[in-house]
């Protein structure tokens, strides 16, 4: 419901009052000689190029931000008076007032909120005091570049503020803080700022208002109506009164003194007796008050409506809130532009009562992993009184640092602060339940997807069968989740103990048999041959590489589904996941694979008969690569490769050994090359280099060649299994001796065996051509 109230003793533009912008823009005028000139950062400089040059698409998200601003300004005092009680004494009416002068051209939007003092009006309005900056502005850069800029990014980076130059040529912020005299703070947005003591002396006893000189392709934002429509889409859910200043005319009936009566002329008719009798009657009749006369007079109407007068969405039962309502909030509560994936309005109960409504982005932020930044994505309130958004940390483990939402408590209380928040029983039991409920939501939905890819297959099937035209793949929700999250849950069965089981249930894999669609590890074990004891997997830098891995041959021959591991989490992850449904989860790149429906003894036999014919080689090849490898043997793997390099039960695959090496620092060196002995070669017996070079031996023959065919081995079996070489430079050389050698012999053979190119010449039939 929208009500008038009576105008306030502020400056309003218009309606007689105009010299105040009069008188505000001497004072910038003066401003410009005696006031303190700043430039920019680098960094906003190129913000300001962004925004004013590329995101231009959607000017409208600029009151949109400025109201956050004001919200979060008035948040902050609110907050600071449960422990100062003085600090609202300046003005105790905690609302946001915004009023047009459209003949000016002119926008001001006031809060009473904490203000801002001189040194805050250069931090604040001057740099972006945040690691992390370079990335944003690069994200920012490629979003402005795409064809459908996401503008939500300037709010999620908190440079919300500099939003407002998609409308203003020019901005001036007068702001008064209880700590500090009143300022004006003013840019054109041409790479300075000044700022200048307020020579009026403190108009606004505590509080920011923003004038913005609207450009002259923004007339419309200086239109009630336009205001009335930003702030019912973006701010309808802000949690202080703001109010519109509106001006309209209306008609007032005022009475009309009466005139007086003209004097009869001499030459009207006297009544007659009875006449006169009855007009006396009539007389006496109407006794009663004469009808008064009236005109219509135009009148000037002002008032301020306020525009968001609803109840908190959480207080409501969910059955009687509609999804746009949802939506709306959203948008309200994060400044995000596009809508939630999912969300869920919740009560508590038990040893401790809270409400809580927690929303699923259905797009992931840029700077999600940056755990230096605090979050503030979950707004934390008591009996309906908002205290901080600083306590994400405290409600939701980091994994889940992507939630977004609100706690409100009936047991905290109100003086509650940053230091007791980190202590508090209470919040650790809300956090406890809260984050219960998180994981069920995400299982839920998990739980969904197989049954919704099961109908998409079928629909897919019938769609084929009437040859109807191929439709893009939708995803399920959950896709769309584990599209943007799927790192988050993998991260939470690495770091959160207690609830592993649940999250492992939540992840998704491509797998050798299903490269097109990711399935669960529940599926993976539905499907599984008969008595097969592992859950094979297979890691690598992406799809190309382990799709064409050497280590998948024999499981490919066998029919057998390996997962493909392609994020560099997974590596970490699966240190943490020994087995799922009892079975264990076995690295193909990693010794002790075995086989399902396989004579163990038969295949024991073979081996070690294999062992002892090659017994010569490996006694060698176990001398000379003794500081590379723990040991060789032979593979009981077939393979179209002379020889794999595996690791053993507590050695380090090729993707890890890559990844560890990217990471290591100088004191962790000696615990790598520790690490990366612990492999194995494994000998292809079946493979003619092999047989070759165990002939060699067989005959004597161990000499420099033999050496340098061992060590051209141990390279080929390491790039194939996707190790990197150690000395590329040696590994050029020994491959360019061996394929000089084998040229040379080629020749020699040539040389003795086959005739000269003379002699093939002169064999040759003579074509037709060189007849005539």
């Amino acid at each position: 419901m929208i009500h008038a109230e009576e105008t306030p003793s502020v400056n309003v533009p218009g309606s007689g009052t105009s010299t105040v912008a009069d008188e505000l823009e001497q004072i910038l005028n003066s401003q410009e000689s005696t006031g303190e000139q700043h430039q920019f950062q680098a960094e906003i400089n190129q913000l300001l190029g962004i925004i004013i040059n590329s995101l231009y698409s959607n000017k409208d998200i600029f009151l949109r931000e400025l109201i956050s601003n004001a919200s979060d300004a008035l948040n902050k005092i609110r907050f600071l008076s449960l422990t100062d009680r003085k600090a609202l004494e300046s003005n105790p009416n905690l609302e946001i007032r915004i009023w047009a002068d459209p003949k000016a051209n002119i926008l001001k939007i006031r809060d009473t909120g904490i203000g801002m003092t001189k040194q805050d009006l250069m931090q604040n309005l001057g740099t972006i005091a945040k690691s992390g900056t370079k990335a944003f502005i690069e994200k920012l850069q490629k979003e402005a570049a795409s064809s459908s800029p996401d503008n939500s990014l300037i709010g999620q980076f908190g440079v919300g503020f500099y939003s407002v130059f998609l409308v203003a040529s020019k901005v001036a912020v007068t702001t008064k803080h209880n700590d500090d005299k009143q300022y004006i703070w003013t840019s054109t947005a041409d790479n300075t700022f000044t700022i200048v003591e307020d020579p009026r002396g403190d108009t606004l006893g505590r509080g920011s208002e923003l004038t913005i000189y609207l450009k002259d392709d923004a007339k419309e934002y200086a239109t009630v109506s336009k205001l009335k429509e930003l702030i019912k889409k973006y701010s309808s859910f802000i949690h202080f009164p703001i109010y519109l200043h509106e001006v309209r005319t209306e008609f007032e009936e005022v009475p009309v003194e009466e005139e007086t009566a003209s004097a009869q002329t001499e030459s009207e008719t006297k009544p007659t007796e009875d006449e006169t009798k009855e007009e006396v009657k009539v007389e006496e009749e109407s006794k009663t008050t004469p009808e008064k006369k009236t005109k219509k007079v135009e009148k000037t109407v002002e008032e301020w409506n306020i525009m968001n007068e609803q109840k908190p969405l959480w207080l409501r039962s969910p059955s009687n809130i509609t999804d746009e309502e949802y939506i709306q909030f959203y948008k309200a509560m994060t400044g995000a532009t596009e809508d939630p994936l999912f969300w869920e309005l919740f009560s508590a109960e038990g040893q401790v009562e809270f409400k809580s409504l927690l929303y699923f982005p259905s797009k992931a932020p840029f700077n999600m992993f940056d755990f230096t930044q605090k979050s503030n994505n979950i707004k934390l309130y008591v009996k309906r009184v908002f205290i901080t958004d600083q306590a994400v940390e405290e409600l939701l483990p980091r994994y889940l640092n992507f939630i977004k939402g609100l706690v409100d408590s009936e047991d905290l209380p109100l003086n509650v602060s940053r230091e007791t928040l980190q202590h508090s029983k209470l919040l650790a039991m809300i956090r406890k339940k809260l984050l219960a409920k998180a994981i069920q939501i995400m299982n839920e939905l998990s739980e969904k997807d197989k049954t919704e890819r099961k109908e998409r297959k079928e629909k897919k099937e019938e769609e084929q069968e009437k040859k109807e035209e191929k439709k893009e793949k939708t995803l399920t929700k959950y896709e769309q989740f584990w599209k943007e999250f799927g790192k988050n849950v993998k991260l939470g069965v690495i770091e959160d103990d207690r609830n592993r089981n649940k999250l492992v249930s939540m992840l998704r894999f491509t797998t050798s048999k299903s490269t097109d669609e990711a399935i669960s590890l529940e599926e993976y074990v539905e499907r599984k041959k008969e008595n097969q004891e592992q859950i094979y997997f297979v890691t690598g830098q992406d799809m190309k590489e382990v799709e064409s891995s050497p280590l998948l041959e024999e499981f490919k021959k066998r029919d057998l589904e390996v997962i493909y591991m392609i994020d560099p989490l997974d590596e970490y992850m699966v240190q943490q996941l020994n087995e799922f449904k009892k079975l264990k989860l076995q690295n193909i790149a990693k010794e002790d694979v075995k086989f399902p429906n396989e004579d163990e003894e038969q295949k024991k036999k073979e081996t070690e008969e294999l062992t002892k014919e090659y017994d010569s080689l490996i006694s060698v090849m176990n001398l000379l690569l003794k500081e590379k490898v723990s040991k060789v043997t032979i593979s009981r793997r077939t393979s179209n490769a002379p020889a794999i390099l595996v690791a053993s039960s507590f050695g380090v695959s090729a993707n890890m050994a890559r990844i560890m090496k990217a990471q290591a620092l100088g004191q962790e060196q000696s615990h790598m090359d520790w690490m990366m002995k612990l492999r194995t070669i494994e000998l292809n017996a079946n493979h003619p280099m092999v047989q070759n070079m165990n002939n060699l031996l067989k005959n004597n023959i161990n000499d420099n060649t033999l050496t340098e065919a061992i060590t051209l081995l141990y390279d080929t079996a390491s790039l194939i299994s996707g190790y990197d070489l150690e000395d590329k430079k040696a590994f050029t050389d020994r491959l360019v001796n061996v394929v000089t050698a084998g040229l040379s012999y080629k020749n020699a053979q040539a040389e003795k065996k086959g005739p000269s190119v003379e002699e093939v010449k002169a064999t040759e039939v003579p074509s037709e051509k060189d007849e005539l």
